[in-house]
């Protein structure tokens, strides 16, 4: 049975201070939430120990970013697993895009850090995806193939979330068609071992869009970027129609 995982991703945003004013207009909102869903906010660093004090015995789950593969050592402005799992973090998103793009992360470094996430009892969320220029040139599934090849080796798939996101779709308000979308997480689910795996959907994540992506079969949650932000606006993903599409 796949699960449905709903993330927020706050990227670099929110200060302690406005991650608990961030709390108090989401929670109540929870009550109107599936309880088959997984709820996940992956805060930053600084922000993880605070929301983890005041989400504990809360059905919402705590993420990290990143994660390093080494449990400790000379690594400066890296965070190790037992770092995260200390402060009662469960999820990490390995590989994001801005990662790869930004921050010269690979896909050896990426499997290195999902190898890391599982050894210490964290889940990873992957994200794979191709650019607007490579799905311009035909390029979607290859690509997409080659990330899974080098980024799953030797890990656990009974442990690991991935996330589908199109890069040209990532915080520009161009959400890849849903059925489209559908498509290609169906691929993806066909290069898995474990077809039990959950695989969201990222990339302009809307509370107008969310009743369409998750309508689609292949679809089990989102990694919600800026709309994540907002209490309201995360509640109205969470809270979406299912029988729409």
């Amino acid at each position: 049975m796949r699960k449905i995982v709903i993330a927020g991703n706050w990227k670099m945003h929110k200060t302690q201070a406005e991650s608990l004013e961030f709390l108090q207009g989401f929670m109540p909102s929870l009550e109107e939430t599936s309880q088959e869903q997984e709820v996940v906010l992956c805060a930053p660093f600084t922000a993880l120990n605070v929301l983890s004090k005041n989400l504990h015995g809360s059905r919402v789950q705590l993420g990290a970013q990143n994660v390093h593969w080494e449990a400790y050592g000379a690594y400066t402005g890296e965070i190790s697993g037992p770092m995260l799992t200390e402060i009662g973090v469960r999820y990490v998103i390995v590989g994001h895009s801005e990662r790869r793009q930004y921050f010269g992360e690979t896909d050896e470094t990426v499997n290195l850090r999902l190898k890391a996430a599982q050894r210490y009892g964290l889940t990873p969320i992957l994200c794979v995806g191709e650019s607007k220029q490579q799905r311009d040139a035909g390029e979607t599934e290859s690509l997409i193939t080659m990330q899974l090849e080098k980024d799953l080796v030797d890990v656990d798939q009974q442990n690991l979330v991935i996330a589908y996101e199109p890069i040209w779709a990532i915080g520009t308000g161009d959400t890849c068609e849903p059925k489209e979308a559908n498509r290609v997480i169906g691929a993806i689910r066909s290069q898995l071992t474990n077809p039990h795996v959950s695989i969201q959907y990222g990339g302009s994540v809307k509370p107008d869009n969310i009743d369409e992506i998750m309508a689609q079969p292949e679809i089990d949650g989102a990694l919600v970027g800026g709309a994540s932000l907002e209490p309201a606006s995360f509640a109205q993903i969470l809270n979406y129609k299912k029988d729409a599409g």
